[in-house]
């Protein structure tokens, strides 16, 4: 109680003795017990509060088993309530720039180990160029090699950053209504091209009119590097070919070869960045890419052998 409180009831005491002194004992004792009350309840309000500090002193300093269970009644129970919610979110918080930050190491370990090869070997051709006796021809062919190289290191960088950030839910997918016949259009048109030149034929099998919700710009790129990895494992005058169809569960794109298909051994680590053949060009990424694609907008990957001959990739969106 305050001291203007304990004045005013002395005096009330001693106001009562002018007319009773029975109701003056009375007022007195009733004064007494009050402060006594008073006086507990401060000192146990003085506690929790001390005891509620403690808990937050916990918190700052990194505790991640720390309780609000004691302060559920009475008027610190909302104080304590608000605290509690707002632990959760800084836990929460906490975890998810713990997971951003192990996701960006992993990717500059990554940049690092793939960007080393190609890098040395711009370092080795600039100290070619720098030679002034170097044919005109050869600076041009050097010159090529570099861009190529240079090329290379920015889909390198550009895929993995890409991936990081959808492994760390950093990526914001756009719901736009995907019809999947100008899908596999629009996908195979950067590898035209080169099936082309290997004399390989990309055939589309449409079933109605398939359409899903998704990402188109992602989606394109995803089912582009699944087609150029099907390109890359099908011997010249071999056949690829995209099979899209629709069910009342999901919309399903299916693309096999008539190459070789996977070594049983690599079928479970198909998806994994830098799981590739090293037969053959590539970094192992592409794929890996692809499945962040897909699983980050509620569908499926997965990769086989096909029982024709080749590999098959099957590709499920929920409708």
């Amino acid at each position: 109680m305050k001291i203007a409180e304990i004045l005013t009831a002395f005096i009330g005491v001693i106001i009562c003795g002018f007319f009773s002194i029975k109701a003056a004992m009375v007022m007195l004792v009733t004064v007494i017990i009050m402060l006594t009350i008073g006086y507990i309840s401060e000192k146990k309000r003085g506690e929790t509060i001390l005891h509620l500090c403690d808990e937050i002193d916990k918190i700052l300093h990194g505790a991640e088993t720390v309780s609000f269970d004691d302060f559920k009644e009475g008027e610190l129970s909302i104080l304590s309530s608000e605290i509690h919610k707002m632990t959760i979110r800084l836990r929460e918080q906490n975890s998810a720039l713990k997971g951003e930050k192990a996701a960006m190491k992993i990717a500059l370990e990554d940049m690092s180990h793939q960007l080393r090869t190609p890098l040395t070997s711009v370092m080795l051709l600039l100290e070619m160029l720098r030679d002034p006796d170097l044919p005109q021809s050869e600076r041009v062919k050097h010159i090529r090699e570099m861009t190529s190289l240079l090329s290379q290191m920015q889909w390198i960088l550009e895929t993995l950053l890409n991936i990081s950030r959808m492994e760390a839910g950093a990526v914001t997918f756009l719901k736009q209504d995907i019809s999947a016949a100008l899908l596999i259009r629009d996908a195979a048109e950067p590898i035209a091209i080169s099936l082309e030149l290997k004399g390989i034929t990309l055939k589309t099998e449409i079933e109605g009119d398939p359409h899903f919700t998704a990402d188109l710009r992602y989606c394109t790129e995803a089912l582009t590097n699944i087609l150029k990895n099907c390109m890359e494992h099908t011997p010249e005058g071999g056949v690829i070919t995209v099979r899209a169809y629709e069910n009342p569960l999901y919309t399903g794109i299916t693309v096999t070869d008539t190459g070789d298909g996977f070594p049983e051994e690599m079928l479970p680590h198909i998806f994994e960045r830098f799981c590739h053949d090293n037969q053959k060009n590539g970094f192992g990424i592409g794929l890996a890419f692809a499945r962040s694609v897909v699983v980050s907008q509620n569908g499926s990957l997965q990769a086989r052998n096909s029982p024709d001959g080749g590999a098959e990739f099957d590709w499920r969106i929920l409708s």
